[in-house]
């Protein structure tokens, strides 16, 4: 817990785990009639609804990540899909679980055990519960990706949005929470909700979020506070702790977060060069995907300890 934020990489782990994380990041991009916006998009819509109706974070985390997992091959045969065809809610879980079994491999026993739980427990009901206001905009908001200062934006499609990046870095957090011995839900929800303030703001990326200087913060902690008062007082409160984890390492579960969020990154900006066929604009080591300090440092680590990076 109180290793330093640059400590060295157990041999392996996230490497093992790296292609696993690279198909959830394909999540994205797998629409359906029911999911025009993508399977990442819904699971985020989802997510928010039951976190809004009340359910425990911790049940959620696990729930979400479980269907996530099962979806790498299954798509969107989902719970719902499934029965609909005519399967009973057995026999679809199990349908599920050996989805899950199939990609599996790479997670760390106890929570490849608890994700298997989570696809046979009953989902508490939320789909009374609308998401809150802010989800919607999210979907709908791109996320800028890398940029850097002073060279032109490279707008690769199709374009992610804030919910793809924030479900994806969300259900990354629970996968890679045992290498840091991390409790996976408040990284899970501070994937969720890492940018809030998005939901007003459009994202001009670190290169032109740079050219507004010390006027950014402000504006990002306002814009947060109003997307959390609309959120139950009780949650509000959970996101807050979470929100305390994005700004630094200090913490087992500080890091969690702040690795997913590096690797979900990195491996997107992956997706689009394997999809064009054609290297990456930039080399992936010049790209500036997180702020510089110790987040950098740390992100730069991770990379490495997952083979993304030199």
């Amino acid at each position: 817990m109180n290793a330093p934020a640059h400590a060295a990489a157990t041999p392996g782990r996230l490497a093992e785990l790296r292609p696993l994380l690279s198909e959830l990041v394909d999540l994205k991009r797998i629409h359906t009639p029911d999911h025009p916006d993508g399977l990442a998009a819904h699971g985020f819509r989802r997510a928010w609804a039951a976190l809004a109706s009340g359910m425990d974070p911790r049940i959620v985390a696990l729930q979400e990540t479980a269907r996530a997992v099962a979806a790498v091959r299954l798509g969107g045969l989902d719970m719902d899909v499934l029965q609909r065809a005519g399967l009973s809610p057995l026999d679809a879980a199990r349908a599920l679980h050996r989805s899950l079994e199939a990609v599996a491999a790479p997670l760390e026993p106890r929570l490849r055990e608890r994700l298997s739980v989570a696809l046979y427990q009953t989902p508490e009901e939320a789909c009374h519960v609308p998401p809150p206001l802010f989800v919607e905009r999210l979907v709908r908001q791109p996320h800028a990706g890398a940029t850097l200062p002073g060279r032109p934006r490279d707008l690769l499609p199709p374009r992610e949005g804030h919910a793809d990046h924030c479900y994806a870095v969300a259900v990354g957090a629970v996968l890679v929470a045992p290498r840091f011995g991390a409790s996976p839900a408040l990284p899970f929800v501070a994937g969720l909700s890492h940018h809030l303030f998005n939901a007003v703001l459009p994202d001009a990326g670190p290169g032109g979020e740079a050219l507004l200087g010390e006027l950014l913060e402000p504006v990002r902690r306002r814009l947060t506070e109003k997307a959390l008062a609309a959120l139950p007082e009780r949650l509000a409160g959970v996101v807050r702790q979470a929100l305390a984890l994005t700004g630094n390492v200090d913490s087992a579960e500080a890091r969690a977060f702040n690795a997913a969020d590096a690797l979900d990154r990195a491996l997107e900006l992956e997706a689009h060069a394997r999809a064009a066929g054609r290297p990456l604009p930039q080399p992936l080591e010049d790209l500036a995907l997180l702020p510089a300090g110790p987040l950098q440092t740390f992100g730069d680590d991770v990379l490495r300890e997952a083979a993304v990076r030199p």
